[in-house]
């Protein structure tokens, strides 16, 4: 073989046969796009916490008043009719207090991402675009200040009485005014998702279906 056929041989063997690279274990990371709709999937998922905790607080709510009707009339009766030892049902109230108060603030945040709180919007409904925008964020800096307000003066609150307790379950008061807090965070963040909404030309509630 010439000289020449050796060097066309070596130059075409440089140009097909490429060097083998061990991969390590970080060269080959997710794809963006991957890594995107997990993230995604992971904020839906979160941003349904709020909803199953106020499902199953209606729930307790709904369970508790009929348990506590069945006590109060059918439970008493048989109690005195057969005479009994009578059945003890004020923990039947500090339930219905605890479920209430988180259904209020909970409830009041999700209203707000969804647009479901009472408004008369027919005067808004005949502005510009650009003033219909002003009100809008003017209305969510508002909110979003007033739960932030609840929020701080609710943690205050629940440390005054994080040393008392429910008299008929001994449950610490803490608890009952911590809804308050978590209401006025939701508050905030909701506000301001809304917010972000309205900026980007979505109507309030048009992320959550309405």
């Amino acid at each position: 073989m010439s000289g020449v056929e050796s060097a066309t041989i070596a130059r075409y063997r440089a140009r097909v046969v490429k060097p083998l690279r061990v991969a390590a274990p970080f060269d080959n990371p997710q794809p963006h796009g991957l890594r995107s709709a997990r993230v995604k999937a992971l904020g839906r998922t979160v941003a349904w916490v709020p909803h199953i905790v106020l499902t199953a607080l209606m729930l307790v709510a709904m369970v508790d008043m009929l348990v506590g009707v069945f006590l109060r009339y059918v439970g008493t009766w048989v109690s005195a009719t057969f005479d009994l030892p009578s059945v003890r049902f004020f923990w039947v109230e500090e339930i219905g207090e605890y479920a209430l108060a988180w259904l209020t603030f909970i409830g009041a945040a999700l209203g707000i991402r969804r647009g479901t709180h009472f408004a008369v919007s027919i005067v808004t409904e005949r502005f510009p675009p650009g003033l219909r925008r002003a009100v809008f964020t003017a209305h969510y800096v508002i909110l979003a200040g007033f739960g932030a307000l609840v929020a701080v003066f609710g943690w205050q609150v629940s440390e005054l009485n994080s040393q008392s307790f429910s008299p008929a379950l001994g449950l610490n008061l803490r608890w009952l005014y911590l809804s308050a807090v978590v209401g006025g965070v939701l508050i905030v963040v909701y506000s301001l998702a809304t917010l972000s909404d309205v900026w980007h030309g979505r109507a309030p509630g048009a992320a959550e279906g309405h």
